[in-house]
């Protein structure tokens, strides 16, 4: 029985150190196994992947899949935004794969995936909104970011390599990270918070396996919020071996709450990511566009979204 509808799958051969490239045959095949109508687009320079998905959901395609790492993902999705006659669809291929688990998929695809993506299961998905661009796992600020921002070159290109660069770039951080202060806006009163991370998110999983916002859905039309406080070096290390499985929420120094909306400003220019992807700014206007998004997910694997 053929698969409906008319699909678009957009790959990013670069992803993942080259993974993905390799990856185009096993699309193609899965697209004739299962009788989809369907073509695959290659990616060409940063970027391209969100004018692309915004093209081809205008030339009819109704189902368009990200082929890639978080970044390419990102920018399928982007071009995506309020576009209601399209469902997104991912296939992990890349270094992180931290969104993929968003939807209960595994991070490398199984035949029993495959199957089960092609029963094209669907769920409205929340967005995240940071000044004009958009997040679907989620954005950090002051650590994670520093990270982040270790990961690209001076022309703003994410550097080649494995894990083990980010685990790296991870604990010089932890290391010699200096604490920022940031101005945040709530109930129309401004405080001055001193902070080592703050993460927004969407999703959970961060940096490959790190569970920094551990209660968090994707269709429940808020934000959660993992705010980390000034730590000497001998508290950070402490926190990060409890991030993974999420353990640091009771903390003292964490602050985990959940807003619809976000104002915060600084004092300068300071780097954030937004799904891995690096960007700079002074002010924030972060907030949820509640189920905004028709996305693809596995019902019987480890989602998180909330199902009434």
């Amino acid at each position: 029985m053929a698969v409906k509808g008319n699909w678009a799958f957009i790959l990013n051969p670069v992803a993942g150190n080259g993974f993905a490239g390799d990856y185009i045959n096993v699309v193609e095949d899965k697209i004739k196994n299962y009788k989809v109508q369907g073509e695959i687009f290659l990616t060409h320079a940063k970027g391209h992947a969100r004018t692309l998905s915004g093209e081809l959901a205008e030339k009819g395609y109704d189902h368009i899949v990200a082929v890639g790492g978080d970044g390419t993902i990102n920018e399928v999705a982007f071009g995506l935004v309020n576009k209601q006659n399209v469902t997104f669809g991912a296939v992990a291929a890349g270094t992180g794969n931290d969104f993929i688990q968003v939807l209960g998929f595994t991070e490398y695809f199984s035949e029993r995936d495959w199957e089960i993506f092609f029963e094209v299961n669907q769920i409205k998905m929340d967005i995240g909104q940071c000044n004009d661009n958009y997040f679907f796992n989620g954005m950090g600020l002051g650590f994670d970011a520093q990270v982040a921002a270790e990961n690209y070159t001076p022309d703003n290109e994410a550097k080649s390599g494995s894990k083990s660069k980010y685990l790296w770039h991870i604990v010089k951080n932890l290391m010699f990270f200096d604490e920022k202060i940031m101005y945040l806006m709530e109930n129309d009163q401004k405080s001055e918070k001193t902070f080592f991370m703050n993460t927004i998110a969407i999703g959970r999983r961060f940096a490959g396996g790190y569970y920094l916002t551990p209660n968090a859905l994707a269709n429940d039309g808020l934000l959660d919020v993992c705010m980390v406080g000034d730590l000497n070096i001998g508290g950070r290390i402490n926190l990060f071996m409890k991030v993974p499985k999420g353990a640091h929420i009771g903390h003292p120094k964490v602050t985990y709450y959940q807003t619809d909306k976000l104002i915060i400003e600084f004092d300068d220019e300071v780097p954030h990511h937004l799904d891995g992807e690096l960007f700079f700014a002074k002010n924030f206007e972060i907030q949820i566009l509640p189920q905004s998004m028709n996305t693809i997910y596995n019902p019987y694997g480890n989602h998180f979204f909330a199902i009434t």
